[in-house]
C-alpha cells in the first residue's frame, strides 16, 4: 500500500525552492516525527510554507470529474476509486490544511486523482514519506529572464 500526503506550497516558497524540494520533504518527515515544544515549532513553519486546501473547489472538480466514472464513489466524506479490472483501489481524504490518499494496486488508480488535482493547482507536493519519495504533481517551470 502506497500513502501520500498532499500539500498545497505557497507560490513563493515553491518557486523558491525549485530543484530543492528535499527540504520540503525533511520538513514534513520531522513534523511527523517529532513531540512536544518542537512540534509546534515544526508546525508553524508547515503552516508557513503551506496554504490551506481550497476544499469546496476540490469537490466540484472531483464531483464533475469522476460522477461518471465507474467504480468511483464517495464514502463517509473519502472519495474512493475501485478499479475492478485490474484489483486496484484508492482513497483520498481531504483535510483543511493537507490531502490524503492511500492507494493499493496498479499506481494508475492514483493517477486518477492527481491528475484532477493537478488541474486544481499548480503548487501540489506529494510526499511519501515510508518509501522517501516526493514530487510536484505539476512540474514547476522555471522563470527565465531575459
Amino acid at each position: 500500500m502506497r500513502s501520500y500526503q498532499l500539500y498545497l506550497i505557497e507560490d513563493e516558497f515553491a518557486s523558491h525552492y525549485l530543484g530543492r524540494e528535499r527540504m520540503f520533504y525533511q520538513l514534513f518527515l520531522e513534523y511527523r516525527q517529532t513531540k512536544g515544544y518542537l512540534k509546534s515549532i515544526i508546525s508553524k513553519q508547515v503552516d508557513f510554507v503551506t496554504r490551506p486546501i481550497p476544499v469546496l473547489r476540490i469537490h466540484q472538480l472531483l464531483h464533475q470529474q469522476l460522477q461518471k466514472t465507474q467504480g468511483f464513489y464517495v464514502d463517509n466524506g473519502s472519495y474512493v476509486y475501485k478499479n475492478k479490472t485490474n484489483n486496484s483501489s484508492a482513497i483520498l481524504k481531504v483535510h483543511e490544511r493537507w490531502l490524503e490518499l492511500e492507494s493499493d494496486g496498479q499506481i494508475d488508480t492514483e493517477t486518477v486523482f492527481f491528475e484532477i488535482l493537478r488541474k486544481c493547482e499548480s503548487a501540489f507536493l506529494a510526499i511519501d514519506l515510508e518509501s522517501n519519495k516526493y514530487g510536484w504533481l505539476k512540474p514547476i517551470k522555471e522563470r527565465k529572464f531575459v
